[in-house]
């Protein structure tokens, strides 16, 4: 066949584009983003306001003064595909700005440090299964998969960011190649704004040529119509002596600068002044934007007048030699700086000793964000991060009066994360300065049930067959209950549905089942469990001789493709008890009169009672301790359980199917590793005499929490 003009060649008329693995589907459609298929709702589980319930118990919290309006932060914890399609519905178009520090390091370890009990010793961390499988996945066919990942979440972005938004996308020599292909690709090239370069470290020596100490932020906008504030920077001490070499009597600094502009123009700019004729020397009259605010009006057109007023304010500076031209004199401290650049080496890395440092291994300055939020935001607008690691995106945005939303796939990062909200809450009310609220997310349930649907066709017995082969367990076909579905060893399993929550009196009939069938121990496996279930278990090993194990469905068995098995761990073990005292006014005789509660409920003023928790026991899972250490570890965990917990918090009105609300809780940072077993809150909000239920929950210092339910009698 021969091509020419007539019979062109298929490769003469294709495009310059970025092409990969998965970028195009068998029939050379290009692949599009399944946004409905991966949107779905979320389940919102914790609600905090650190301040108001820590405050509002001795009436010192004022809401409006700390609030600054009703909206609320999110924190989200899942996959950020199917977090930014989630999102879709309410904040399209909404965003004002997105920063993300994905992983660009193809062949890094994750495994990190962190300190247990007082932080006098520090234990490994491995990344959980979940993040290792995104990882995996993120790398699985090298460069291929990581551009397909890639481009599916910033074309999610693209969608969330409104048409004066931007996006900095933080990489290294790695992938920068690479993601400023996708962008040019998802943003368009004319929207290419800027690469900063920045300077992470000092010189260092190593093994490679030209030590490389610095990383890229790829600046990219929505449209044409981005929102810009312009930043400056401090001037140098050189820079300073260089150029303000005057000073007034009264030791104010000045330097000297033109009060023309190249080319002869005609009117006002072209016309002498005071003798001086600009046209001669090809020049004409130009007074700079930094000079004209000074002016009574700054868009004055005759410039002779301008002139007028600014030599009548003592600004011209008439030079000796005659014929010259008079100079403006510019006040250093009128000046605002030097105009951000983009090449950024004054900002280090956090330091060992930096009190922002929250321990976290890709922690970024919070001088590197404070930049780039001012630059593209203005208080009030809408900050996202959807790689939070730990938090710095949203405690700047935060601390700088924008909203914000972050999500991560990791519980370490979004505990970390939580943790440095809080404290940041704690900070900002008690510098009298105002903050918002938030919450926490999770896909939940919703995302198991889109996995039966889509992978596993909706089928139920499809799905326990498939847990109990990562299990590696036995499936039982004709078993003598259908509470059984299999055995591993000398152990009968249980599997719970996919969208339900194993009960007590699921947990009860199990073990009957188990124990009518000789069974003498019992695998219960489930994506949630009823809070106190533990404590049941124990109940019932004790009076039918059965030992029972509670053992969650890993998350990462709905990965597509996968033949491994995950680790199944146990749950951790939590127990609690209340802990009630009178209140000191009730010491006083009783007055005839009583106090309405806040439901309308009438109520003794000699019967109010202060309600606290106190922590009894507290074993970890372990389910994210490197296996070299684990055997170590183990008895630890049991004998000195409270050492490896990080925050803990109660809900003292516990409603059944409502968030977790943040009543009181304690943590530990880096330089107060102690931490209270018994909550100091003297919770007195109940309306009435009667039972209610309280919420503690515990996250250890790998980030993974555990939550139980304590009943509370008045």
């Amino acid at each position: 066949m021969k091509y020419g003009p007539d019979n062109p060649h298929p490769l003469s008329t294709r495009k310059t584009e970025l092409v990969w693995e998965g970028k195009y589907d068998e029939y050379g459609n290009r692949r599009e983003v399944d946004i409905a298929g991966c949107a779905m709702p979320m389940q919102k589980i914790e609600t905090i306001d650190e301040p108001a319930s820590r405050l509002s118990q001795t009436g010192l919290f004022d809401a409006q003064k700390a609030h600054k309006d009703d909206f609320r932060n999110m924190l989200i914890w899942g996959d950020n595909k199917l977090v930014m399609a989630s999102l879709l519905k309410d904040f399209k178009g909404k965003i004002d700005l997105i920063y993300i520090d994905p992983p660009f390091d193809v062949g890094a370890d994750f495994t990190m440090n962190v300190p247990v009990g007082d932080g006098k010793e520090t234990i490994g961390k491995d990344q959980s299964t979940l993040e290792m499988v995104a990882y995996r996945d993120m790398w699985g066919k090298g460069t291929d998969s990581y551009l397909h990942i890639m481009f599916e979440r910033l074309l999610l972005m693209k969608e969330l960011l409104n048409e004066t938004g931007s996006i900095y996308v933080h990489c290294d020599w790695r992938v920068n190649s690479h993601l400023r292909l996708i962008l040019d690709d998802v943003f368009g090239r004319s929207n290419f704004r800027n690469e900063i370069i920045w300077k992470r470290t000092g010189a260092r020596s190593g093994t490679v040529a030209y030590n490389i100490i610095h990383d890229s932020i790829l600046f990219y906008s929505k449209s044409d119509n981005a929102l810009w504030n312009t930043q400056y920077t401090a001037y140098t001490d050189k820079y300073l002596e260089d150029f303000f070499r005057f000073s007034d009597p009264d030791g104010r600094r000045y330097r000297l600068t033109t009060l023309t502009a190249p080319g002869t123009r005609r009117g006002y700019s072209g016309q002498p002044w005071r003798g001086v004729n600009p046209t001669v020397k090809g020049r004409h009259w130009a007074i700079p934007k930094y000079i004209r605010h000074i002016l009574p009006d700054p868009n004055i057109e005759d410039l002779l007048k301008a002139l007028d007023e600014l030599d009548k304010r003592g600004r011209i500076v008439w030079p000796v030699k005659e014929n010259g031209v008079p100079s403006f004199k510019q006040y250093q401290d009128e000046m605002e700086g030097v105009e951000l650049q983009s090449l950024w080496s004054d900002i280090g890395p956090v330091g060992s000793q930096a009190l922002e440092r929250t321990g976290y291994e890709t922690q970024k300055p919070e001088a590197l964000l404070e930049r780039m939020i001012l630059s593209s935001t203005n208080e009030g607008d809408l900050v996202a991060d959807f790689f939070c690691g730990s938090g710095t995106t949203g405690a700047v945005a935060e601390r700088l009066g924008r909203r914000w939303i972050m999500s991560d796939l990791g519980r370490f990062a979004i505990h970390t994360s939580r943790k440095r909200m809080i404290e940041l809450q704690r900070k900002l009310y008690d510098e009298n300065k105002p903050y918002r609220a938030f919450d926490v997310y999770n896909l939940g349930r919703y995302e198991r049930q889109w996995w039966q649907k889509e992978r596993l066709k909706g089928a139920d017995e499809e799905h326990r067959k498939v847990v109990l082969e990562f299990y590696k367990a036995e499936v039982l076909q004709n078993s003598s209950s259908p509470l059984i579905h299999g055995r591993k060893g000398n152990a009968l399993c249980h599997v719970d549905a996919i969208d339900g929550l194993f009960t007590r009196d699921e947990l009860k009939a199990v073990a009957k089942a188990a124990k009518e069938a000789g069974a003498k121990e019992l695998h219960c496996l489930a994506w949630e469990f009823e809070m106190d279930l533990r404590l049941v278990c124990h109940e019932i090993e004790h009076a039918d001789n059965i030992k029972i194990k509670l053992i969650p469905i890993p998350r990462e068995i709905m990965e597509k493709n996968r033949t491994t098995p995950p680790p199944f761990l146990e749950v951790a073990v939590l127990e609690a008890e209340v802990i009630c005292k009178i209140s000191p006014n009730s010491l006083t005789p009783p007055s005839p009169l009583k106090l309405r509660g806040e439901k309308g409920e009438l109520q003794s003023h000699s019967d109010k009672k202060l309600v606290d928790i106190k922590l009894k026991k507290f074993v970890p899972s372990l389910a994210e301790v490197p296996s070299k250490e684990l055997e170590a570890l183990k008895e630890r965990a049991v004998k000195s359980g409270f050492d490896f917990i990080d925050f803990w918090a109660v809900d003292f009105d516990y409603q059944d199917g409502q968030p977790f609300e943040h009543h009181w809780q304690a943590y530990r940072t880096r330089k107060d590793r102690s931490l209270p077993t018994v909550s100091n809150h003297e919770y007195n909000k109940y309306p009435k005499k009667g039972k209610y239920t309280a919420c503690v929950k515990v996250v250890d210092i790998f980030g993974c929490d555990t939550s139980i339910t304590v009943d509370v009698e008045l």
